[in-house]
C-alpha cells in the first residue's frame, strides 16, 4: 500500500514538473500545450468551486494563481513576461470596456462627488500611514508610499463585483467608476513621487501639476465635445460593423494604441484606454464593438486574476501571518467605513454608499506598480515591500467574500433595525433625548432590544398560523 502511494505521489510530482517546465519555457509543442491546458483546467475548476459556494468566481481564479504560483506547485513563475503582459492587457481592456458602456451624462454628473470622495480617501489614507509612522520605525518616504498604496482601490475587482450583483450600470456602479477613474488619474503623480523619494533629485511638483492638468483638460474637453453632438458616425462604419474580425482587431488596435500614447506622454496607459473607450462608446459602432470585445476582455481578466494569485508569497504570509492578517483586516474594515462615510457626506443615499463603498474596500492593482517602483528607487525597504504586496493581494482575495457577507448582514439587519427603532420609540419616545447616564442608556437599549425580539417572534408565529388552512392541515409548500 505504501509503495502504491509513493509511486502515485512520484507520478503527480513528475507531471507537475513537466507542466512547470512547459509553462516556464520548456521545449516541445506538446509540453507547452499541456501547460496551457493544465492552467485552464485549474482556473475553471477553482472558479466553478467558488460559484458552488456562492462566492464570485474571480476568487477562484486568484486561488488558482496561488496554487499554480511559485509558493505552491510552481507551474507559473512570477517573472513570466507573457503572463504579466496578458494581465496588463486585461486591465486596459476592462477600462476600454467601461468607457464604452458609460453614459456620458451620468458620468459627468458623478464627477464632482467622485473627486471629493477620492480626495477624502487620499487624506484618510495619509492620516493612517502617518499614524503608523508615529508608532513604528517607518520613514517619511515609507509613510507617503503606504498612504498612496492604501488610498487606491482595484478597478478590475470593484467593477467585477458590482457586475456580479447587477449594480454596475446603476447609481452605485456610476459613482464607483467615477471615483476609480479619479484614482487612476492620481496614479501618474503618485508614481513620480514614489520614484523621486528614493532618488537624489527632488520631486518636480511643476511636472506633476502639469501632467494632472493635461489629464483633466483632455478628459474635460472630450466630455464637452462628445456631449454637444449626436453619435459619431465614422465613414468606414457601414463596411466594418458586420465584420467580426475587423471589428475585433480594430478595437484592440485602437485601445492599445491610445494606452501606448498615453504612457509615452507620461500619463497612465489605463487612462488612455479609458479615453479610447469613451470615444468608441459615443459612436455608432458602440453596440457591435461591445458584442465582439466582451469575450476577449473576459478571457484577459481571468489572466489578470491569476497573476494576482502568483504574487501571493505563502512563505512570507505563513511566517508573518499575524501581521498580515491584522493589517489586511484593518485595511478592509477601515476602507469600508471611510468609503461609506465619504459617499454619504457627498449626499448620496445609504444603499449607494454601501454598495459602492464595499466594492472599493480592497487595495488596487496599481498599488503593485507603486510598491515595485518605490522599492526599485530605494524609497521603501524590503520588509515594507513584501508586507505591501501581501496585504494588497490578500485584500483583493478577501474583498469579494467580504462584500457578500456584509450585504447579507445589511439585508438581514434592515427588518430588525426597523423593529428596534419602533420598540425604542414606543418605550422611551418622550424621554430618550434626556438620557445621559451610560448605564441607564444601556438598560434602555436592552429593554428596547428585548421588545423588538418579542415583536419579531410574534410576527413569525402569526405568519406560520396563516399557513394553516381551514382543515387544520399545514398548507402545502410551493
Amino acid at each position: 500500500m505504501e509503495e502504491a502511494v509513493t509511486e502515485a505521489t512520484a507520478t503527480v510530482e513528475h507531471a507537475v514538473a513537466e507542466v512547470a517546465q512547459g509553462a516556464q519555457g520548456g521545449h516541445g509543442a506538446d509540453t507547452g500545450l499541456t501547460a496551457i491546458a493544465f492552467v485552464i483546467v485549474v482556473a475553471v475548476t477553482a472558479g466553478l468551486g467558488l460559484m458552488r459556494l456562492r462566492q464570485p468566481p474571480l476568487v477562484g481564479f486568484i486561488l488558482a494563481g496561488v496554487l499554480l504560483g511559485p509558493s505552491a506547485l510552481g507551474v507559473i513563475s512570477t517573472s513570466n513576461e507573457n503572463v504579466t503582459m496578458l494581465a496588463e492587457m486585461g486591465v486596459l481592456m476592462l477600462l476600454f470596456f467601461i468607457g464604452m458602456e458609460l453614459s456620458l451624462k451620468a458620468f459627468v454628473a458623478s464627477l464632482k462627488p467622485a473627486v471629493q470622495i477620492a480626495g477624502g480617501q487620499l487624506i484618510a489614507a495619509m492620516a493612517i500611514s502617518f499614524g503608523l509612522m508615529a508608532i513604528s520605525e517607518a520613514t517619511l518616504a515609507e509613510a507617503i508610499i503606504l498612504g498612496f498604496i492604501i488610498a487606491l482601490s482595484s478597478t478590475v475587482v470593484a467593477m467585477k463585483m458590482l457586475e456580479d450583483i447587477g449594480e454596475l450600470r446603476q447609481e452605485p456602479g456610476r459613482i464607483a467608476v467615477a471615483v476609480l477613474i479619479a484614482q487612476d488619474l492620481a496614479v501618474v503623480p503618485m508614481l513620480i513621487v514614489a520614484t523621486s523619494l528614493g532618488g537624489e533629485e527632488a520631486v518636480s511638483w511643476v511636472d506633476v501639476g502639469l501632467k494632472i492638468a493635461v489629464a483633466v483638460a483632455v478628459l474635460g474637453g472630450l466630455l464637452w465635445f462628445l456631449g454637444r453632438r449626436p453619435k459619431l458616425k465614422p465613414s468606414f462604419a457601414p463596411a466594418v460593423e458586420n465584420n467580426v474580425e475587423i471589428l475585433a482587431l480594430g478595437s484592440l488596435a485602437f485601445c492599445f494604441a491610445a494606452a501606448s500614447f498615453s504612457g509615452l506622454v507620461g500619463l497612465s496607459p489605463a487612462y488612455g484606454a479609458f479615453i479610447a473607450g469613451l470615444v468608441v462608446g459615443a459612436s455608432t459602432l458602440r453596440s457591435p464593438v461591445i458584442h465582439v470585445v466582451e469575450p476577449i476582455q473576459a478571457l484577459l481578466l481571468v489572466v489578470f486574476f491569476l497573476s494576482i494569485g502568483l504574487l501571493i508569497d505563502l512563505n512570507y504570509i505563513v511566517e508573518n501571518w499575524v501581521l498580515v492578517l491584522v493589517a489586511s483586516l484593518f485595511v478592509i474594515l477601515a476602507k469600508t467605513v471611510l468609503n461609506i462615510l465619504l459617499i454619504r457626506l457627498a449626499g448620496l443615499p445609504h444603499k449607494t454608499a454601501v454598495e459602492a463603498g464595499l466594492s472599493m474596500a480592497q487595495i488596487g492593482e496599481f498599488s503593485f506598480v507603486l510598491a515595485a517602483a518605490a522599492f526599485a528607487s530605494g524609497a521603501i525597504g524590503g520588509d515594507v515591500y513584501r508586507l505591501a504586496l501581501a496585504v494588497t493581494a490578500v485584500s483583493l482575495l478577501v474583498s469579494p467574500a467580504w462584500m457578500v457577507v456584509i450585504r447579507h448582514l445589511e439585508g438581514e439587519a434592515r427588518f430588525g433595525y426597523a423593529e428596534f427603532r419602533a420598540a425604542l420609540t414606543e418605550l422611551y419616545g418622550d424621554r430618550i433625548e434626556t438620557v445621559e447616564d451610560l448605564g441607564v442608556w444601556l438598560k434602555v437599549r436592552g429593554r428596547a432590544l428585548r421588545r423588538a425580539m418579542t415583536r419579531r417572534r410574534v410576527a413569525r408565529r402569526n405568519g406560520k398560523a396563516e399557513a394553516v388552512d381551514e382543515t387544520g392541515e399545514p398548507a402545502p409548500r410551493e
